[in-house]
Order: C-alpha cells, then sequence, then structure tokens
C-alpha cells in the first residue's frame, strides 16, 4: 500500500515535468497509456495470462477505459498546468468520498463499520484542511481556488468514482485473469486517447530528453506498475479499505511537490496530512474481505479465476 501511494501519488509530479518540458496533456495522456498498457502486457505474457475475447467483453472495457484511464489521465494533466502538484494530489484524494457516496446510493455499502464511515470523513476532511477553499487562494494560479484546473481535477477524481462502480458490475466475473484484463483496458485507453491527436492544438516543439524521461517514469511505474500492485491490493482488501490508499496521495504529492518543485508547505499542509492518516487507519482498522461480484474502488478489477485460485 506505501510503495502504490508513492508511485501514485509522484504521478502528478512527474506530469508536471513533462509539461514543462514540452508535451501536451493528450500528449501525456497517449504516451502514459502506450506505455502502462506495454507493461501490463508484458506482464500478463510472464504470467501465462491472455486477453480477453468476445465483443461483449471488449465494449465493456472501451467504456472503463475511458472512464477509468482516459478521460481523468487527460483531466488530471489540463488541471496540473495551473494546479500545484501538491494540491492536485489532494483533490485527487477526494475519490474515496465520491466512489463511497456512490456505493451508499447503488446498495453496496450496506452494513458497513461506523467507525471506518468516520475514517472516511476524517480524511476527507484532512483533505480540505489541506486545500482550505474558505481562503481562496493558492490552488489554480489566474483561476482562483476553485479555478479551471481544480474543477478539471475535481471532475478526474469523480470519473475515477464513476468508473469504479461500473467496473465492479460488468468486469469483475468476465473469466479473464486480472493481469489480462487489465492490460486489455490500458490498451483500449491508449487506442481511445490516440484517435483524439488530430484534434489536440498542443504542440512537441520544446520537448527534450526530460519530458520523455518524466513521462516514461509516468506510464512505466505510476501507471503501468501501480495497475499490477492495484491488483494485488484489491486481492486481500475490502471495497473501502482499499480505496483508502487514496488518503495517502496528497501527502506523497505535497510532500513531492515542496521537494522538488518548491511548492509551498505550510503547518495547515502538514496537519491536514497529520487528520488525512488518521482517516485512514481508523478505516484500516475492521478490514473485510472482498464479497464476490464487488470490485473495490480502485484502479483494477478482480477476474472471477483469480477469486477462484484464492479460495
Amino acid at each position: 500500500m506505501a510503495v502504490l501511494a508513492l508511485l501514485w501519488g509522484s504521478s502528478f509530479l512527474w506530469t508536471k515535468l513533462a509539461l514543462r518540458h514540452g508535451l501536451s496533456p493528450l500528449h501525456v495522456t497517449v504516451l502514459r497509456s502506450v506505455l502502462g498498457a506495454a507493461v501490463l502486457l508484458l506482464l500478463a505474457r510472464a504470467a501465462g495470462q491472455r486477453l480477453p475475447r468476445g465483443g461483449r467483453t471488449w465494449f465493456r472495457l472501451v467504456v472503463a477505459a475511458f472512464l477509468c484511464n482516459t478521460l481523468p489521465f487527460f483531466l488530471a494533466a489540463q488541471g496540473v498546468q495551473t494546479v500545484d502538484s501538491g494540491l492536485a494530489g489532494v483533490l485527487n484524494a477526494t475519490t474515496p468520498l465520491w466512489s463511497l457516496l456512490i456505493g451508499i446510493f447503488l446498495g453496496t455499502e450496506r452494513g458497513r463499520q461506523p467507525l471506518r464511515l468516520g475514517g472516511l470523513l476524517l480524511g476527507f476532511a484532512g483533505v480540505l484542511l489541506i486545500f482550505s477553499p474558505w481562503q481562496g487562494s493558492g490552488a489554480a494560479a489566474g483561476g482562483g481556488t476553485f479555478g479551471w484546473g481544480a474543477l478539471a481535477l475535481l471532475g478526474a477524481a469523480a470519473s475515477y468514482a464513476v468508473a469504479f462502480a461500473y467496473m465492479g458490475r460488468v468486469l469483475s466475473d468476465t473469466g479473464t485473469e486480472g493481469l489480462a484484463l487489465s492490460a486489455a483496458q490500458l490498451s483500449a485507453a491508449a487506442g481511445l486517447s490516440a484517435l483524439a491527436l488530430p484534434a489536440d492544438g498542443g504542440t512537441t516543439a520544446g520537448f527534450n530528453l526530460q519530458a520523455l524521461a518524466a513521462v516514461t517514469v509516468l506510464g512505466v511505474f505510476c501507471t503501468g506498475l501501480t495497475f499490477h500492485l492495484n491488483y494485488r491490493l484489491i486481492a486481500t482488501e475490502g471495497a473501502t479499505s482499499a480505496a483508502t490508499v487514496g488518503y495517502l496521495l496528497p501527502v506523497v504529492s505535497t510532500a513531492l511537490g515542496a521537494l522538488f518543485l518548491g511548492e509551498p508547505l505550510s503547518l495547515r499542509t502538514v496537519t491536514g496530512m497529520i487528520v488525512v492518516l488518521g482517516g485512514v487507519f481508523l478505516t484500516r482498522r475492521h478490514r473485510d474481505r472482498p464479497s464476490p461480484g464487488t470490485l473495490p474502488t480502485a484502479a483494477l478489477p478482480v477476474a472471477a479465476g483469480d477469486r477462484a485460485s484464492r479460495s
């Protein structure tokens, strides 16, 4: 969980560096998806897992790829252009709350322990403390606290939550093993984002080796490898517990932004991090096993075949 939070939380740093050195948000989205898919395809092949077959499964994967990869990757890259990478992680950490609300609406979060629900609320309170929207400054250069960049990042977080709910309903019992299913999903995301390239108004005139290095780390480690780590996390965690990894993202992204990009790190931000970690601790006090047919709120589906092998 710690390694996953470190890699995932650093994605905002690498995205900002890639943008600073000549890549457009869509270029970052395409390269991130392509490199991540390549990693998962190699891992799936090494594990002897085959890609899914059948038009119905692939249609569902395309929808999941759009909601869970193409759209949030692009919105995150758009938002990071004007929002500090640390605050981008904070906004992304709202995903578990959206997921919980969707779960309550769909009836999949019934019977949860009050302590865990309180931990989710405490974690979100820590996110709010870090962001401090009531102060009216600092989130988006030239756009106010809730400028377009911040709204794009909130949209990315909400898109993840919708994707997790969708994937839990249609991709949990495809008969395809997890790595292969994830590789197929990211491959679909790469194809979807590549289709939009002709409409991209961005330019790669300032593209350099630093951008290439940043997007390579973003794609290989922060996308491909994190999908694999999510797959392993989901194998042992329940829905709400798996979602709490998102609460560690603001801690990682804010620390890395302060260390490597000179972004401000105030006492309020540090206090918010502590509150966030307190919420994570509470939500993990009583872990539950994933129930059959349910996809935890993380980026990877658990295939029926993998559940069977664990049982």
